[in-house]
């Protein structure tokens, strides 16, 4: 959508790519009633510019999808990035076999030359993983304040992951849609996708996740675009519009000790299959869901600890995470700053912290310089990247909840 600028390099990542056995589906899309809005002509003609290059490429592995010109928009409830997905996903599935992989893209995306031989090697290397959330790292600008912008959600996106990872959360997964994969036959177990207007990649990860096992470790990365954007209701552009502004309201850095909350939940659950006990989740269970005992009805529907664990991370599941770390923060007053420091403090070693050379004790979102904030980025990064790598060696096959 609106990205004639961005889709030839796209392209040129792909026809550069080591390994050729694949087909490029793409969808151009916007909403029907932009052809009759003066302020989106732009877009408009630049999404008949993409169609025109997209065209031009004379190829039976390239297929166009047109939902962006006259008469062919979206309309009614059925528009926005999560339906544009849905329709190439499911435009794949009518003619691809039950063991190939979609690969997910979007225009702003650079690839280096051997990603899909590594998503490819990846899947034959545990076939019954229903999903890839790969690798991924936002390249800088020469605008500051998207810099600054997407540094900062950086940091938030990873201190999140690996607090999840720290608790061995099941949705332990960064979801971006420019960066997942999953094989035909998981993308048919689960009914394909439920489009959403924003988000649709965090709740197609969080359908698969509770169908099976999620690969987090990849051999090479994505690295999508950092830039404002406003083409989703939530995501990484408006999370950057909101931040430059000075509004991280619903990005924070959640307290580790709301983390511990859940862990130790985790950790009570073969009592919970005996009898419901009171803790931070329970409760906030018992508001989100109006029921006086939340836990009663797995306890009456499943009659081993295993299926009962299961069903409780059904319920509680990625979505209901988040809610739960909101709504708990509301009521914690530490800013963003002393939680990244508590969680360095307490979970990193302190030779360790000290030899990133980053003052944690000063460190600034607002006001230190976009060097240190690429420093804590990277610095987090890492500890990410070493907690995926050892994600992958825990891997033993597919593993529903």
């Amino acid at each position: 959508m609106d990205e004639p600028d961005l889709l030839p390099r796209l392209l040129d990542c792909l026809a550069c790519q080591s390994y050729r056995q694949f087909k490029l589906f793409v969808c151009v899309n916007q909403p029907e009633s932009w052809q009759n809005d003066p302020g989106k002509k732009e877009a408009c003609e630049n999404n008949a510019a993409s169609l025109r290059m997209l065209h031009e490429i004379h190829s039976p592995d390239v297929t166009v999808i047109d939902h962006a010109s006259k008469g062919r928009g979206w309309t009614g409830k059925r528009h926005g990035v999560g339906w544009a997905r849905k329709t190439v996903m499911d435009h794949i599935n009518k003619t691809a076999g039950r063991g190939d992989i979609i690969l997910s893209l979007d225009a702003d995306t650079v690839v280096p030359t051997d990603y899909l031989l590594s998503v490819a090697r990846n899947f034959r290397e545990h076939p019954d993983a229903v999903a890839l959330a790969a690798p991924y790292f936002h390249r800088t600008t020469p605008d500051v304040d998207a810099n600054r912008a997407i540094l900062r959600y950086e940091i938030y996106m990873r201190y999140y992951l690996l607090n999840l990872l720290r608790i061995c959360s099941p949705y332990a997964f960064t979801a971006l849609g420019s960066a997942m994969a999953l094989p035909v036959w998981a993308y048919r177990a689960i009914g394909g996708m439920t489009p959403k207007l924003s988000g649709e990649d965090f709740y197609f990860l969080q359908k698969l996740r509770k169908y099976g096992s999620i690969l987090l470790w990849n051999d090479e990365m994505v690295y999508p675009e950092a830039r404002f954007s406003d083409r989703v209701f939530f995501g990484t552009g408006p999370a950057m519009i909101r931040g430059a502004k000075g509004d991280w309201n619903s990005y924070p850095l959640y307290p580790v000790d709301l983390f511990d909350e859940i862990e130790e939940t985790y950790r009570l659950l073969p009592v919970l299959y005996r009898e419901t006990i009171l803790t931070p989740v329970t409760n906030f269970m018992m508001a989100a869901f109006g029921e006086k005992d939340p836990i009663l009805p797995l306890r009456l529907n499943h009659k081993d600890p295993d299926h009962f664990a299961r069903a409780f991370h059904e319920k509680f599941d990625g979505l209901r995470i988040l809610q739960f770390l909101k709504s708990s923060d509301e009521k914690c007053h530490a800013t963003d700053e002393e939680n990244l420091q508590d969680y360095i403090t307490r979970f990193i070693p302190a030779e360790e912290s000290a030899a990133s050379g980053i003052h944690w004790d000063t460190f600034s979102f607002s006001t230190s310089p976009q060097p240190a904030l690429e420093a804590v980025r990277h610095f987090l990064f890492n500890k990410e990247m070493e907690a995926r790598a050892i994600s992958a060696l825990q891997l033993p096959g597919r593993q529903p909840l």
